[in-house]
């Protein structure tokens, strides 16, 4: 199913922000500027003892917000951008600006020393993107989506299997929007795993593959995935996998070796690059 959705164009709103605005008050200003698109753009708000004023629309002050948690305004009171079905799946600020998610209290991009963007910027690099066909597997925030547009791609086809996952990508600012995109995005609510059978052999130039990790899903992992990888990339096609930094003590299993191994079965030259595997599809399939 093509991803198509209204996006959310109010307010952001964090615990920070709401301090640094009533301070702001508090001390007679009259006004106070910053960004409520995280760190997109900068804004100047109105500020009164009543509400505060953004872009003409009046908003009252809410009692207290959470902390470590991006809000949004649902037309009555500021909201947790966070849903539960199976998992609690929340919008997470960074102090670089773009959001990262967490599912169940484990954030889903590194933001520890640089910002997921710059993250994602970093590793859509090594696949030289610009006038590619790339396929972004396991699309997330559209973060290697976003820094594939910016690189001038020729087209991005992105598969996100998770709904709530979408959903945030509409709140978030630094999330692409498909339909901006002058048909460059193409972002698909479906499992690549098993859409991935469907793809034509020999029709992508580049493949971005950020799968949760092997215990949440280990078929994104396996032989076959990677086989069908082979499949739809041209020859020297380039691919970088995230794998993260498991712990082989704790866990017992050498994930990124595993990694390298399969992909070199299914016919990639790899070496372990950043904090994934970078491989490049051999000319002649070693299958």
């Amino acid at each position: 199913m093509i991803f198509q959705t209204r996006r959310y164009v109010g307010p952001l709103l964090t615990s920070d922000m709401l301090d640094a605005m009533r301070a702001a008050l508090d001390a007679g200003a009259a006004h106070w500027q910053g960004s409520f698109d995280l760190d997109r753009t900068r804004e100047t708000i109105v500020l009164s003892a009543a509400n505060w004023r953004w872009r003409d629309e009046e908003f009252p002050w809410p009692e207290r917000l959470k902390e470590r948690t991006i809000h949004v305004w649902d037309g009555e009171a500021f909201v947790a951008a966070q849903r539960y079905a199976t998992s609690l799946i929340k919008l997470v600020p960074t102090p670089w600006g773009a959001p990262t998610f967490e599912i169940d209290g484990i954030k889903m991009l590194p933001t520890a020393q640089t910002s997921p963007y710059a993250d994602a910027q970093r590793k859509v690099a090594l696949v030289a993107p610009r006038g590619k066909r790339v396929l972004d597997t396991c699309g997330g925030l559209g973060y290697f989506a976003r820094a594939c547009l910016e690189e001038g791609v020729a087209s991005v086809q992105s598969f996100e299997k998770n709904a709530d996952v979408l959903w945030l990508r509409t709140l978030n600012p630094w999330s692409p929007d498909p339909g901006e995109a002058n048909g460059h995005l193409t972002l698909e609510h479906a499992d690549v795993s098993a859409r991935i059978a469907t793809l034509a052999a020999e029709s992508f130039d580049a493949i971005l593959h950020d799968p949760p990790r092997f215990g949440i899903a280990g078929e994104l992992y396996s032989q076959s995935f990677y086989d069908e990888l082979a499949r739809v990339m041209r020859p020297r096609g380039r691919l970088f996998h995230y794998v993260g930094t498991p712990n082989r003590k704790t866990s017992g299993r050498d994930v990124p070796g595993e990694v390298a191994r399969r992909l070199e079965k299914s016919g990639f030259a790899v070496e372990r690059v950043l904090d994934g595997v970078f491989a490049i599809k051999q000319s002649t399939s070693r299958r």
